[in-house]
């Protein structure tokens, strides 16, 4: 469902990328962190909301922001890119959840450590995302997990001997109550009778931990679906509440009223309470899209002053630009995405919470799309500056993937300058031999007339030195033919087809 630095994130199936892969210099980030804690940026904002009507969390709760998160990383290393201020600004300025997704048990124990040890240090709450249920994802891009219940049973233990005593929100377990289509019933118990037992191993380690199950969200299981599956998981004994909406689209106002109605028919137990994930929610979802739909923003920044007692947290727990798996491989920053996520968004010393009491405007219905999508963010609708108009001719190689399904498609296309020349600024060109149309474009502005498509670069991916080479891709749907293009023309020469 979501990442690629080894803590955190989900893993896909052996073989594929890996969505988050823990990064080696993670230990050190994280320590000069805790001691540069002073300069910290504020990352939860006081609405000034009575603390009669919180969550169970204060409203001035800061939570921990990940000096070795990718977005905080890809901000570092380019800091002359013109989408630099504004992912910095919007995006890598906030706390996102840190995941633990790679089945490491000798150091999933140290690894959490230097975590909570960092946020306690900085005096703020990491939001840790547990996602090494076996089977997780039913098998989809974010495939994974421990090799048995029992082996993930000892990892969890494990992983909450590094939680320390320090106040910490657990996230467990995306997708694992919501999406259980693989599972034949006495494997369904076994997960729920293990995900009871995860939630105990945490609070025995740490009574100060939170622990919140997976609801899924608003259009997904209906809400008293869903409260039969947490009480069967053990939310009642061992849970402080649960989470919706993680790396989905659903509106804020969408995901409260169906937390309400799920704790309704949970019996509305005092010490349950829920967090939404807002990462991506700012303009709903795009249609039935869930895979790295154009168009969406980023929604209510990080916070726990929610101005509702229902509602814990307002958190961003699928890290924005981290692809769901169309975009890229799932877990992978892409940061034309958490370019467009950002680009209309408020500025974050200013945000604003909107009411979260508004009905739903339609009853969620009862199948169920995965709530972690293969990719988790989307191709941008607006583009970047683009770049001078194409100069001259190229000699170059196009390397044209795609990854098809009934219906609908996703590709990956790879142009490099084979010449001894640099490009400066370029135009591919093609024409689909079947009933391909492309729909949505990241990385390139995408145009289409009949057969004939057309994708120019946005500027900062204009320039190619002789032997560089540039990527791009698009989501496309089709009716009975969808062959593969075997000609392309970039500024005007014909290319070899790699």
């Amino acid at each position: 469902m979501r990442t690629p630095d080894g803590i955190r994130r989900a893993a896909p199936a052996p073989g594929s990328p890996t969505p988050r892969t823990a990064g080696r210099g993670r230990a050190a980030a994280l320590a000069l962190a805790a001691g540069a804690a002073a300069t910290a940026l504020l990352v939860a904002t006081q609405t000034g909301a009575d603390a009669a009507v919180q969550g169970s969390l204060a409203a001035d709760t800061q939570f921990y922001k990940d000096p070795a998160s990718q977005v905080v990383k890809w901000v570092a290393a380019n800091p002359n890119d013109s989408r630099t201020p504004v992912i910095s600004k919007r995006v890598a300025s906030q706390p996102q959840g840190i995941w633990f997704s790679n089945y490491r048990p000798d150091t999933v124990t140290s690894d959490v450590r230097t975590v909570t040890s960092a946020a306690a240090a900085a005096g703020q709450v990491p939001v840790l995302v547990v996602y090494e249920i076996p089977n997780r994802d039913c098998g989809g891009a974010s495939a994974g997990g421990a090799p048995d219940l029992a082996a993930y049973d000892a990892w969890v233990t494990k992983f909450a001997a590094g939680l320390g005593s320090g106040r910490s929100i657990v996230v467990l377990e995306p997708d694992s109550i919501a999406l259980t289509t693989c599972l034949s019933s006495s494997e369904l118990a076994n997960r729920y009778a293990s995900l009871s037992r995860a939630g105990a191993a945490i609070h025995a380690a740490n009574p100060n931990a939170k622990v919140y199950y997976d609801a899924g969200h608003s259009s997904w299981n209906s809400a008293s679906e869903q409260a039969n599956r947490l009480r069967s998981a053990g939310i009642l004994t061992n849970g402080d509440g649960f989470y919706s909406n993680v790396s989905n689209f659903n509106t804020t106002a969408n995901e409260v009223n169906f937390a309400k109605s799920v704790l309704s028919a949970l019996g509305n137990p005092s010490k349950l309470h829920a967090v939404i994930d807002t990462s991506r929610n700012g303009n709903g979802p795009s249609g039935s899209q869930w895979c790295d739909p154009s168009g969406r923003k980023i929604g209510n920044y990080p916070t726990a002053a929610t101005n509702d007692a229902a509602i814990d947290a307002f958190l961003w727990i699928k890290p924005p630009g981290e692809a769901d798996g169309c975009a890229a491989s799932a877990g992978q920053f892409v940061p034309d995405i958490a370019y467009q996520l950002a680009l209309n968004a408020s500025d974050p010393t200013t945000p604003t919470n909107p009411p979260t009491s508004q009905p739903p405007t339609s009853q969620p219905p009862t199948s169920q799309p995965p709530t972690s999508q293969p990719p988790t963010s989307q191709p941008p609708t607006s583009q970047p500056p683009t770049s001078q108009p194409p100069t001259g001719t190229a000699a170059c190689s196009v390397a044209y993937r795609a990854n098809s399904w009934t219906g609908g498609f996703t590709a990956d296309v790879t142009v490099k300058n084979t010449g001894t020349s640099a490009i400066s600024g370029w135009t591919l060109t093609w024409t689909y031999p079947g009933d391909q149309k492309v729909t949505s474009a990241w990385n390139a502005k995408v145009t289409q007339s009949g057969a004939a498509v057309t994708a120019t670069d946005l500027g900062y991916n204009g320039s190619l030195a002789p032997g560089a080479s540039t990527g791009f891709g698009f989501q496309g749907t089709y009716g009975s033919n969808n062959t593969t293009p075997t000609a392309f023309t970039l500024n005007g020469a014909a290319c070899t087809v790699a």
